[in-house]
């Protein structure tokens, strides 16, 4: 189908094949996003709150939950519009900020996973100096880096869809606007989209990848000079819940690029299903990894609901 209006809407998809079961498969996607919503927001309350939780670890956890639960509001509207109420049109400005949140908020959760990286190895590394090293001052410059990273490193791919010609059909492959969707609709030379993105994921998401593995290595040496076998364990634990949370982001950046790269033959459901993976399970998994490893967030859970049990 060709457009003659370049300025013509964007028609979003979901998944091919199954429309006439779109109002089923709402009903799990609308649970998921509650969880994620009541979940992240409850570690915000709870960081937001609870004394005991102002320490650098969990300011950081706050960013990721913020970060978290930026990723769901961005694509929320538009999959349970698509999902529940058949609403495929998309107007092109719309869609291209949308495309700009989606991909600043994954490089954001990157940097955090960094940030809290940092924070456990100068935890174990340096404990003496903890608290000197990481003040509230040093976590917001920290956090300022991350969202000034985020935002203006996408910058350069976006703004060119604004004028970039749309001849070419107007239908996208998700029920959310990205930007490697878009760009192969534009009637026009898109090799710096198609150049940029690469390098910004080597030297944002893959860095970051690298760095967190060197400073794990470098933890680990730490732990393994400590005497008491207590001790270590005690150590590796405070750091349990941040590589589950690392593990979770970065297994399903690879799967989604392994299916993207080596899946061409797949079922399109399977890249639907791998991209909706990509966006619902970290933000989905990251408040029940630290509730349930997390001590200090477990007591604090306890209290708030015991608070409002005797009120």
């Amino acid at each position: 189908m060709w457009y003659n209006d370049s300025a013509a809407p964007f028609l979003l998809t979901g998944f091919l094949g199954s429309e006439t079961s779109h109002h089923l498969i709402s009903i799990p996607f609308f649970i998921i996003y509650l969880s994620i919503l009541f979940g992240n927001g409850t570690l915000l309350f709870l960081i937001w709150n609870a004394h005991s939780l102002h320490e650098p670890m969990y300011y950081f956890l706050a960013m990721l939950a913020g970060t978290d639960l930026g990723i769901t509001l961005t694509t929320m509207p538009t999959v349970m519009g698509v999902l529940l109420l058949d609403k495929r049109e998309i107007a092109q400005g719309a869609c291209f900020i949308q495309s700009y949140f989606i991909h600043t908020l994954a490089i954001v959760e990157s940097g955090v996973l960094l940030a809290m990286a940092y924070d456990r190895f100068i935890a174990i590394r340096t404990p003496l100096r903890y608290k000197s090293i990481l003040t509230d001052s040093q976590v917001m410059k920290v956090g300022l880096g991350i969202l000034l990273r985020g935002f203006v490193s996408i910058i350069p791919p976006i703004l060119p869809l604004f004028w970039f010609p749309y001849c070419r059909s107007h239908v996208l492959s998700h029920a959310f606007c990205l930007h490697q969707d878009v760009m192969k609709l534009a009637c026009a030379d898109i090799t710096f989209n198609h150049i940029y993105p690469v390098f910004l994921v080597a030297v944002t998401i893959f860095l970051d990848a690298l760095i967190i593995l060197f400073s794990y290595i470098l933890i680990l040496k730490t732990v393994m000079g400590i005497a008491s076998t207590e001790e270590q364990s005690k150590a590796l634990n405070t750091c349990v819940s941040h590589i589950s949370c690392v593990l979770v982001f970065y297994i399903t950046i690879i799967g989604l690029a392994f299916i993207h790269r080596f899946g061409n033959h797949a079922p399109h459901v399977v890249h639907i299903s791998m991209s909706y993976v990509y966006f619902l399970f970290p933000p989905f998994m990251n408040p029940i990894i630290y509730s349930i490893k997390t001590k200090q967030i477990q007591r604090s859970i306890v209290h708030l609901f015991s608070v409002h049990s005797r009120a």
